[in-house]
């Protein structure tokens, strides 16, 4: 994947697997998700694979 499209892809994961974990932990409300146990483990999944891609494509030159 080049870099250019590496970063904001893995800045929107680490984003959106943050969102999930809090949803699923219950400190953001207003969502089927929130309280799911499901949603508090994907979540960091989710965020730790986008850290990964971050620092992939940001060692890519």
């Amino acid at each position: 994947m080049k870099r250019g499209i590496g970063i904001p892809v893995g800045l929107v994961m680490v984003v959106f697997g943050a969102l999930f974990t809090f949803q699923g932990l219950g400190y953001v409300g207003g969502s089927a998700m929130t309280g799911s146990s499901f949603w508090a483990i994907v979540g960091p999944l989710i965020a730790g694979l986008g850290v990964a891609l971050l620092i992939v494509s940001a060692r890519r030159t």
